[in-house]
């Protein structure tokens, strides 16, 4: 089981953290009373643009404006990495929302395809990482790690690109949530990016969702999942607020990101797949309302 700390407290492993003594009551907000938030949830393929095959921080840094996203969940986030002009994106990120707080958790120490090995949340500051970040305008009052380990075996899988059979090795993934102070009170938001194995992703989803038991709600859970809406919202028992294709980011024609909900959440509008200067995904937002 999983518990909060505070978000005065360093991230590390997200094995077992003492819950914070003064957020133990629920704020409930007043009857009928529901305010907007909106919300998104990028993977952002490391700053990268298809177009030209560069990554330019002030392109990443435009692109999260445009999104004016009042909490945002990214996906393939570097920091400290030569391909990514050893940037911190969250940072960047940050900066170009407004967020007043916000959080990187390195699911790989060193460098994707090359020498890499499972991030324990203890790196040396400065090292090479690729993980998640999620990002709030609104205070956060604890966080949380959750790391979701790979399937061991190497899995035959085919492929649509080159229409060939390969064989893939899976990858430590790991969720980052916060508990934030909203604006109708507390609220759980939870930022993740699953495997790409079948089976496996939906076992990694039944386990983040099982560790949010018990917290504060609404619960939002964001993410690249990996997986379309209908196995999202079988798997994980939570509602779907945002149905928009978003990969391939030229012309989508699957929705992998998701934004998933439990409790007073609701979406007062359609949700949008956003096309962006970068990445191969698009954007995902949806605005909200909690209550």
């Amino acid at each position: 089981m999983f518990s909060w700390r505070s978000s005065m407290a360093g991230l590390g492993t997200g094995c077992c953290y003492p819950l914070t003594a003064g957020y133990a009551r629920v704020i409930a907000p007043a009857s009928g009373h529901w305010t907007a938030v909106r919300i998104a949830s990028f993977n952002i393929l490391h700053g990268r643009s298809l177009d030209d095959g560069r990554v330019d921080v002030d392109r990443l840094a435009e692109a999260v404006r445009t999104l004016d996203a009042d909490v945002l969940g990214l996906q393939e986030v570097d920091r400290d990495q030569p391909r990514s002009l050893h940037a911190d994106l969250t940072a960047v990120a940050a900066e170009a929302m407004g967020a007043v707080d916000h959080q990187f958790v390195a699911a790989l120490s060193g460098t994707p395809g090359g020498t890499w090995m499972a991030a324990t949340g203890e790196e040396q500051p400065g090292s090479a990482s690729y993980g998640v970040a999620l990002l709030s305008r609104y205070p956060v009052i604890s966080w949380r790690v959750v790391r979701l380990p790979p399937l061991r075996a190497s899995v035959p899988l085919w492929s649509a690109q080159t229409n060939r059979p390969f064989v893939a090795r899976d990858e430590p993934r790991v969720a980052v949530a916060a508990v934030l102070e909203g604006p109708s009170g507390q609220m759980t938001v939870c930022n993740t990016h699953l495997s790409f194995i079948p089976g496996w992703n939906a076992a990694q989803l039944r386990r983040l969702v099982r560790s949010l038991e018990g917290t504060r709600e609404p619960l939002v859970l964001m993410g690249d999942l990996n997986m379309q809406q209908r196995q999202a919202v079988r798997t994980s028992g939570l509602t779907s607020i945002a149905a928009a294709p978003t990969f391939p980011a030229h012309r989508p024609t699957r929705q992998l990101d998701h934004v998933l909900v439990r409790g007073p959440v609701r979406a007062t509008g359609p949700a949008e797949a956003v096309p962006m200067p970068l990445s191969d995904h698009r954007a995902l937002v949806v605005p909200c309302a909690t209550g």
